[in-house]
């Protein structure tokens, strides 16, 4: 019984800060909010007393939200401003939009006045279809406008315009075709290029493989990176990736010998007293303790080392001005390492975690081609890093 008046007075609290909740939207002017809050809880046991401030709240939240958006209409339409129309339109989608999201929850009954809750619901669909070709006739011109210029970021609002304009009206006179041509004048083309300032010939593929940047997962809509240059585009900028120095460590085995020694369990034994006797428990059995054994093992390890290291720095170039605009030194390393060992003696005297060394065997050590590229792997990711939060154009 107890447990059953908690859940009720549990129920009850949350029931009242809902609510309250609603209440305060409504009274701070979110009427979307306290409609959205009202709806929420109207979806279950609608005609249930308890749910009747949240009957009132929603007529008296629906009423003011759709007085404030009607006025909100009356007076842009009078200002006869075009930047306003796209305001026009969304506020008559979400007039009708409201309605719709309550239609399925009626009727709402008021208990105490012995009626249903009234929302005076209108017919928007000729105005959101006038507004509507309104809007897109301004974006379609504005946008227009706008590539008339050679101004890329012009073209980048154009292209923000038309797919606007695509999305509310679709295939809109040649809209897609705009599209295409603000999406291309509005790009930045980078030249991307490598230059070897070493001593030693870079492996073609690692050239190949730094300079596919569909490989770097760049996500710049307004930014395309070319390693080959194409006819017909006037390129923006240049990025320079300089080889300048690569350094190859000698190969290096490094041998260690040293002595281990620990106590192990090696199976069981009799317990035995100091008079030499079986001790027996309880029930008469003999008592069987650990067999501790020490062994003893030499270990012989071998390290197998090889290091590469590239100095490299990425120039951004402004094409069209031909000036250096920054430059981002970077440097990266790659180690080859593999240890192995042997062992004369109980190798169960190393620790456990070294048995693995154990069954390792030697290596070829890798030749100077593949430490280079195993260092460009790293390289790479920096470079991508750098191109992250170095746009050429903020």
């Amino acid at each position: 019984m107890k447990k059953i008046t908690t859940l009720f007075i549990l129920f009850i609290f949350i029931s009242s800060c809902g609510v309250k909740q609603t209440q305060n939207a409504l009274s701070s002017g979110n009427y979307d909010q306290a409609i959205d809050n009202a709806i929420s809880s109207l979806r279950s046991n609608k005609d249930k007393k308890g749910k009747q401030d949240y009957v009132y709240l929603l007529e008296e939240a629906f009423a003011k939200a759709k007085d404030r958006d009607l006025n909100y209409i009356n007076l842009w339409t009078k200002e006869n401003n075009p930047a306003q129309l796209e305001k026009i339109y969304n506020t008559y989608v979400q007039l009708n939009q409201r309605q719709e999201n309550i239609k399925p929850i009626l009727p709402l009954k008021l208990l105490n006045e012995g009626r249903n809750a009234i929302f005076p619901f209108d017919d928007y669909s000729d105005k959101i279809v006038s507004s509507k070709n309104a809007l897109a006739a301004y974006l379609y011109a504005n946008a227009k406008k706008l590539m008339v210029s050679n101004d890329k970021m012009n073209f980048r609002k154009a292209f923000n315009d038309l797919n606007y304009l695509n999305q509310i009206n679709p295939n809109y006179k040649d809209v897609l075709k705009l599209m295409d041509e603000a999406k291309f004048k509005g790009c930045d083309f980078v030249s991307v290029t490598t230059k070897n300032e070493t001593n030693m010939i870079i492996p073609a593929r690692l050239q190949d493989d730094l300079l596919d940047f569909s490989t770097f997962g760049l996500n710049d809509a307004w930014t395309v990176y070319h390693n080959n240059k194409q006819k017909g585009i006037v390129y923006d900028y240049g990025m320079v990736i300089n080889f300048r120095d690569i350094f190859i460590s000698p190969e290096q085995v490094k041998e260690r010998e040293f002595v281990k020694e620990r106590v192990i369990k090696d199976g069981v034994k009799k317990l035995i007293d100091a008079n030499g006797k079986e001790v027996l428990d309880e029930k008469g059995k003999v008592v069987m303790v650990d067999n501790l054994k020490t062994v003893t093992a030499r270990i012989y390890e071998f390290r197998q080392f090889k290091s590469s290291q590239v100095t490299a720095k990425i120039d951004y170039v402004n094409l069209r001005t031909n000036q250096l605009i920054q430059t981002f030194p970077l440097t990266s390393e790659f180690v080859f390492e593999n240890t192995y060992a042997t062992c004369n003696g109980d190798r169960r005297a190393s620790d456990d975690n070294y048995f693995a060394y154990f069954d390792r065997k030697p290596v070829m050590f890798p030749n100077s081609e593949q430490m280079i590229y195993d260092t460009g792997q790293d390289l790479k990711a920096k470079i991508k890093n750098i191109i992250t939060q170095n746009r050429f154009r903020n």
